[in-house]
């Protein structure tokens, strides 16, 4: 099957999870930098998560560009790392709406680590479609930062009990490992296309 029906679908389900997000910051009703405040926890939590889905989607946006087809399987692959990630905007404003207790701090781990799980068995899903020899396996390569966010996030799970601080610090750690902009599928399409 073509890939276009699937990076649709993925592209509005995702925008939809940020729409839903950006509900939560209801408008303040005083008209000084004080009627703000209550917002803070609020917009902290909107910028982390939105920063997370961002990254979710400008990489399966890049993994799907060094692939040809979809399969069945990829298809409900794909549907699984959306079923989690579209649970972010419940955990986000639960999180804020606690002050960051313990437990929100730690469900929004948990939703990280299986939206982390999901992206993982996705790509490896496609790797497998296409061959240890294809685009898409050359892109990954060892897949490091897919393979240590894991372990991190269950640092981060296991930390928000004694410190919810240090959890959210660890979710911060790991975005920040992923913000930094990875270039191994521009490099081996960038490649591929010299090589023709």
């Amino acid at each position: 099957m073509g890939k276009g029906r699937l990076e649709a679908f993925s592209d509005g389900v995702i925008a939809v999870a940020i729409t839903i997000m950006v509900l939560e910051m209801k408008v303040p009703h005083g008209t000084d930098f004080e009627a703000l405040a209550p917002l803070v926890p609020v917009f902290f939590t909107y910028v982390l998560s939105f920063v997370f889905i961002g990254i979710y989607w400008n990489n399966h946006h890049h993994m799907l560009h060094a692939v040809q087809h979809v399969t069945g399987g990829i298809l409900w692959a794909n549907m699984h790392l959306l079923f989690w990630l579209t649970l972010i905007p419940f955990v986000t404003g639960w999180m804020s709406e606690n002050h960051f207790a313990a437990v929100p701090v730690a469900l929004y781990g948990v939703i990280l680590l299986f939206a982390g799980i999901a992206y993982y068995l996705l790509a490896h899903c496609l790797v497998r479609t296409h061959g240890r020899e294809s685009l898409i396996a050359k892109s990954l390569g060892a897949d490091f930062k897919g393979k240590a966010s894991l372990p991190l996030y269950g640092l981060g799970i296991g930390l928000s009990f004694a410190d919810r601080w240090a959890g959210l610090a660890v979710y911060i750690a790991v975005a920040l490992i992923w913000f930094i902009p990875d270039r191994r599928v521009e490099r081996t399409l960038t490649g591929a296309h010299e090589d023709q």
